[in-house]
This record gives structure tokens, C-alpha cells and sequence, in this order.
């Protein structure tokens, strides 16, 4: 395979922005995973499906239609949980078959299925634009930089909550702020794998992770390595055997994570994690 593809200015901007998502979802990812809220992102992303077919529809550029939405969809499963004592995985499964009925919905309306409804569902990170680039790059450094600034009261409040709470931690607005972010990352990461296959983005690398038994930085780099390393590899594939970047990415992301679960079978692990 020669690196001479790298050199193309849509291979540096596919594999500039598919680094920043892999690092920020495997950053965002990891909080929902260890507070058992895996399905989030697939679910806020179906729901942005709802967004962008009303984009399409009206319109108006279907990524900040797709931001609105995901960000009230993400408010809303944090409400009905609260409010209403329905389990996380109840109100991901309503959220998620309501973006998907309502974007079919709006689909029909709008003359049906097109070319850019297919990019959205299955990602399209080959033909991103220097804007988009631009926007993925300002949206992770922000969103890191929150991340950073707040990093004892997320962990805290993460791994024990009711301590967090009587340690004075706004844990109300600390949850809030992490469904933000997770919305305004599923919906940044569309381009790269797809409304499809988003979930497997946030949960894979860091499930993955998790098994190496480290703590919690030493696993974030550890997702951030797989996944940055399913993304590059993935885009780079995609291309020179024409197959679908989000496919290339997420089976990747699987065969490590089927290699991790083997190594793990033969007590590797343990040995190097003694």
C-alpha cells in the first residue's frame, strides 16, 4: 500500500478529523460506559436522524438541525429518568424508536430516501469539507478543555454519586453536562461512521480498554489508542480497496476487541496487568 494517498487533501482532512472524533469519543465515551449509559450516543444519534431529514426537509443545513435536536433528545432521556424513575436503557429505547419513526416520517415528505440521507446513515468522512474539519477540530479542543477543567467533579461524581453529593458536587448539573457533550459529540462524529454505527465508537474502544484493568487515564489512553488507530487504519483501507469507511472502522474496532477477549481467555492479561 503506498503512503502516497496521504498526500491527497481529502485523506489529510478524513484522517485530521477522524483522529479528533476517535479521541473524543473514546474521552465521552468512557463516562457513559462506567455510569452503565452504553446506548446513549446510539440513541441520541437515531434521534438526530429526526434532525437532519427536518434539515433536508426545510432546508437548512441538516448537521446544526441534527445538534438541536440530539442536544434536546439528550436533555430529555436525563428528565424522564429523574422525573420518572424509568431505567436508562427504557428511555434510550423510547428516544431511539422515536428519532427513527419521525425521520422516516419526514423522510416521505421530503421525496424519500437521497444521497445525503445515505452519507448521514453510513458516514461519509472521504468527502468532508475544510469547514467541517475546521468545526470537528474547534468542537473537540472545547469539549476536552470542559473535560479538563471539571475533571475531579466528573470522577467523582461518576464513580460514586451519593458521595459527590454530600461532598457539596452539583451532580444534577455535572449529569446534565455530560449528556451535552455526549449530544454534540455523537452528532460531530456522524460524518465519520454514520447514525448506524455511532455506538460502536463509544462503547467498543473503551469496553475494550476496561478489560486491561488500569486506571482510569491509563484506560482512556488505551481506548484512545485503539480507536485512533481503527479510524486511521480504517480510512486509509476504505480507499484502496473501496469499501466503506464506517464499515472498515467499527470492524476493526471489533476484531481488537475479539483479539483482547482472547488474550484475555488465555490469563495474558493478568500476567501483564500483575
Amino acid at each position: 500500500m503506498s503512503l502516497d494517498i496521504l498526500y491527497f487533501s481529502f485523506m489529510k482532512k478524513a484522517i485530521i478529523s477522524g483522529i479528533a472524533i476517535a479521541i473524543l469519543c473514546s474521552v465521552v465515551g468512557l463516562f457513559l460506559v462506567l455510569r452503565r449509559y452504553s446506548l446513549f450516543g446510539d440513541a441520541v444519534a437515531h434521534s438526530s436522524f429526526g434532525g437532519i431529514a427536518a434539515g433536508l426537509l426545510v432546508g437548512v443545513y441538516p448537521l446544526w438541525t441534527a445538534y438541536l435536536v440530539s442536544l434536546a433528545s439528550a436533555l430529555i432521556i436525563t428528565k424522564i429518568r429523574q422525573k420518572f424513575d424509568i431505567s436508562g436503557e427504557a428511555a434510550v429505547a423510547v428516544l431511539l424508536s422515536s428519532g427513527i419513526a419521525v425521520g422516516l416520517i419526514l423522510i416521505s415528505l421530503s421525496g424519500g430516501f437521497t444521497t445525503d440521507i445515505f452519507s448521514f446513515l453510513f458516514g461519509s468522512i472521504l468527502l468532508v469539507s475544510t469547514e467541517n474539519t475546521i468545526l470537528i477540530l474547534a468542537l473537540t479542543g472545547s469539549i476536552l478543555i470542559v473535560i479538563l477543567l471539571l475533571y475531579r467533579d466528573l470522577i467523582y461524581s461518576t464513580f460514586n454519586e451519593e458521595q459527590a453529593k454530600v461532598s457539596g458536587i452539583p451532580v444534577e448539573k455535572i449529569n446534565y453536562l455530560i449528556v451535552f457533550l455526549a449530544g454534540i459529540t455523537v452528532v460531530t462524529s456522524i460524518q465519520l461512521v454514520g447514525i448506524l454505527l455511532i455506538s460502536a465508537l463509544f462503547v467498543i474502544p473503551n469496553v475494550t480498554a476496561i478489560m486491561y484493568r488500569r486506571g482510569f487515564k491509563q484506560t482512556v489512553l488505551v481506548s484512545i489508542s485503539f480507536a485512533v488507530f481503527s479510524v486511521v487504519t480504517g480510512i486509509i483501507l476504505s480507499y484502496v480497496f473501496d469499501i466503506t469507511p464506517s464499515g472498515a472502522i467499527v470492524l476493526l474496532l471489533i476484531t481488537i476487541f475479539a483479539a483482547t477477549l482472547g488474550i484475555k481467555s488465555t490469563g495474558l492479561i493478568a500476567k501483564l496487568t500483575a
